[in-house]
């Protein structure tokens, strides 16, 4: 896993952006946080807050991330590189891409497996 793997991340989303995309109110996203169903990094000119924009549907955060990000943060991996190994290539998956991509796709089970063996 490498910093770089955070290049492959399409769009970040900020807690604003994140409030106006979803009607929801400030104290909400900052719980998402909180609560660990979204994690962020500090990013760009004024280091704000984002998140990547794969870490969320049309609903919000995707629920089958939550477990994969306590998983790899009992592991002793910090934001980044929890960020950093979801969005880095794996060939080896069930589906083309990295393992956000297995997340979305529905392979939650298979990704917290490597998860498991990635963190300890």
């Amino acid at each position: 896993m490498r910093v770089s793997d955070l290049d492959r991340v399409s769009a970040w989303l900020t807690l604003p952006d994140l409030v106006e995309r979803y009607g929801e109110r400030l104290s909400t996203v900052r719980r998402w946080l909180d609560d660990r169903e979204l994690i962020g990094i500090r990013r760009g000119e004024h280091k704000a807050l984002a998140v990547p924009a794969e870490f969320l549907d049309e609903t919000g955060p995707l629920p089958a991330l939550r477990g994969t990000f306590t998983v790899l943060a009992d592991g002793g991996m910090s934001d980044e590189e929890i960020i950093a190994w979801l969005f880095a290539a794996d060939p080896t998956l069930p589906v083309d891409g990295a393992p956000i991509d297995a997340i979305r796709a529905g392979h939650k089970t298979e990704v917290r497996r490597r998860a498991m063996e990635a963190a300890f």
